[in-house]
């Protein structure tokens, strides 16, 4: 059997299972929240693509927010992104959320010092509070390595059918590399909490990554129980190789990419 074949047949089974969890999601009412980030060209859009594939499309939200307004620049910072928190039932996909402040912002100067640091030191309390409202949070920091990202950036700019992924930041985002990882080695640093841990994945192959986020999003969702006995038979675990829960020393042991 291809690793194709084994790939496309595990990824079905991982969404016929994300399917059953859904359904109880919306029969218990949760408010289900994930938050995607990482590198520029780290698979983001192609990983939400597979998880929400085949799910309920009323109750399934991908918010992937444009610039701000001139007004919506002036509203205290996360107001923008409250509106599109789920309601009971929803689940909601931030490909790109309130962290931008944190890394395109701080890299390209287009928030002040000031505000950056007033955003490291909110966004632990923000969270908490979405958390103990019931809302059940999951952050993701997709990752990859300098060449590969370099490799993805030309495909998409060669590629006709990807003309709406390219952009101007594309070209930034290896002349700045060692600033967008400080950046990152800062903001997972001072934003992972026990209320909203970071989980870290390697990307540098798309497929596992995939894979392995379905994985752990059923895992850690899946209710106590023959409930979540059902829903997660034949799910396996997480690849420890490729995801796991973010600790200081993944930014020095070669986890993440520097």
């Amino acid at each position: 059997m291809s690793k194709d074949r084994d790939y496309d047949e595990e990824l079905r089974d991982l969404q016929i299972a994300l399917i059953a969890l859904q359904k109880h999601a919306i029969d218990k009412q949760w408010k289900l929240l994930a938050i995607f980030e990482g590198r520029d060209a780290a698979g983001k859009d192609g990983a939400i693509s597979r998880i929400t594939e085949h799910l309920h499309r009323r109750q399934t939200i991908v918010a992937a927010l444009p610039k701000p307004s001139d007004r919506e620049a002036s509203e205290w910072y996360f107001q923008r992104y409250v509106e599109w928190l789920p309601a009971c039932g929803e689940a909601v996909i931030f490909n790109r959320s309130w962290y931008n402040r944190a890394g395109v912002e701080r890299v390209m100067g287009f928030s002040t010092p000031a505000q950056q640091e007033q955003f490291l030191r909110d966004v632990p309390g923000f969270e908490r509070m979405l958390v103990e409202s019931g809302m059940r949070l999951s952050k993701f920091w997709l990752d990859i390595g300098k060449d590969v990202q370099a490799e993805r950036l030309k495909a998409r700019r060669e590629d006709p059918l990807k003309a709406f992924k390219t952009s101007d930041l594309d070209a930034v985002a290896q002349a700045k590399w060692d600033d967008y990882t400080a950046a990152r080695d800062e903001m997972l640093t001072r934003t992972h909490t026990e209320a909203a841990p970071w989980v870290c994945v390697r990307a540098d192959h798309k497929k596992a990554a995939r894979l392995n986020i379905i994985r752990w999003l059923l895992h850690a969702a899946a209710p106590s129980g023959s409930a979540g006995r059902k829903i997660l038979k034949g799910v396996p675990e997480p690849d420890p190789e490729v995801i796991f829960r973010f600790e200081p020393t993944a930014l020095e042991d070669g986890r993440l990419a520097r």
